[in-house]
């Protein structure tokens, strides 16, 4: 037995990737109280399994998400979520320092804020450097997660990850997607995050090391590279989609994946992201107002709460803090009467009072 799979699946680590699952809303799901009834028998149960090479991964659980946008989530059972959670943690020790610095997608200390930056520094870096005829390249991959190709993820761990025991662990978990498609990661596996990064970690290598490219950043299937010009965009463009054929048999979203001049910014990551400065993309303008507008509605239902509406709003404030976004806020004020602005925390937020009166508006049809 290695000394990372003991490392992984000791009881103490087991027990920390349990306390991690109560984080989430899952723990008030049947099977979750269940488990957590007899939680040191259970996972005792579950560590013997795992050592002794009898644990099977259980299938999933399937439910349909709406937020970004339609989704098919395919969520593991509890017990697999405790053996991932645990997996997790150990392996982005050893796979994680293997990545290149400029890649942002679920990792700690990096994320969407720290790879807008990053490409909002290429740029001004870029436009110094070459000026206004500098140009943008970006490649997204299409239907990523559901297009991997779990034997050539399999063969891309196994460079990064010597331990049979291990390995046998990720192959179940990894395997377990044939339950759902030939093709594919499960959305809802905790795993799959990482071995995304796994997957596109052949394409950073071969960007950043091969094709030299100075000014690149990846966030999961985004990519953005900033060239001299035209000519060498769309020469990175066509590079960058031929290997992801090739090398991963993945395909680029030949609509989303295109040149900009360096003037004209680039929507990527949630932002459109100019030298000077960042603004909110048009899809989260318009959701924000959606929302905001059906909040009254629901509460007066009893279907929202007002802490629940604070919540999405806070949660929506801190992304558009990171753009210039004041002036959205204030038009929101402006037009909704029960939504405020917190000037100390840079936020919206509901006007109770005021919210109050424009629900027995509504009431009395007014």
């Amino acid at each position: 037995m290695s000394i990372l799979f003991d490392e992984t699946f000791r009881y103490t680590n087991l027990y920390k990737a349990f306390r991690k699952s109560l984080k989430s809303d899952g723990k008030y799901k049947p099977e979750a109280l269940a488990f957590q009834r007899n939680e040191s028998v259970n996972l005792m149960n579950l560590q013997r399994s795992l050592y002794n090479r009898t644990y099977k991964f259980s299938g999933y659980i399937t439910f349909e998400v709406h937020e970004p946008k339609r989704r098919i989530i395919n969520a593991p059972h509890y017990k697999d979520k405790i053996v991932q959670l645990a997996l997790h943690e150990t392996l982005s020790e050893v796979v994680i320092p293997k990545f290149i610095n400029h890649s942002y997608a679920c990792m700690t200390d990096r994320g969407t804020h720290a790879a807008v930056n990053q490409v909002q520094k290429n740029l001004k870096v870029a436009k110094w450097k070459w000026g206004k005829g500098a140009y943008i390249c970006n490649v997204d991959v299409r239907k990523f997660f559901y297009s991997i190709d779990r034997e050539i993820l399999k063969k891309q761990y196994r460079r990064m990850i010597k331990e049979d025991d291990i390995l046998w662990v990720m192959d179940e978990i990894i395997n377990s997607g044939g339950l759902i498609d030939e093709v594919g990661l499960p959305l809802g596996n905790t795993l799959s995050q990482l071995c995304a990064n796994i997957v596109l970690n052949d394409l950073d290598q071969y960007c950043k090391r091969y094709l030299g490219y100075k000014y690149y950043v990846r966030y999961a299937d985004d990519v953005v590279v900033i060239l001299p010009n035209k000519e060498e965009a769309q020469k990175a463009k066509e590079l960058i989609m031929r290997f992801l054929v090739e090398s991963l048999n993945l395909e680029a979203n030949k609509w989303k994946s295109q040149i900009y001049p360096i003037n004209q910014g680039i929507n990527a990551f949630g932002y459109k992201i100019f030298t000077t400065h960042k603004l909110l993309r048009n899809d989260s303008k318009k959701k924000i107002k959606r929302k905001i507008k059906k909040m009254p509605r629901l509460i007066a239902r009893k279907k929202m709460t007002v802490e629940k509406a604070n919540e999405m709003l806070a949660s929506w404030s801190g992304h558009a803090r990171h753009a210039d976004s004041y002036n959205f806020m204030q038009s929101i004020v402006k037009r909704r009467s029960y939504i405020k602005y917190d000037p100390h925390d840079n936020k919206l937020m509901i006007n109770k009072e005021a919210l109050k009166c424009y629900i027995e508006q509504m009431k009395n049809g007014s």
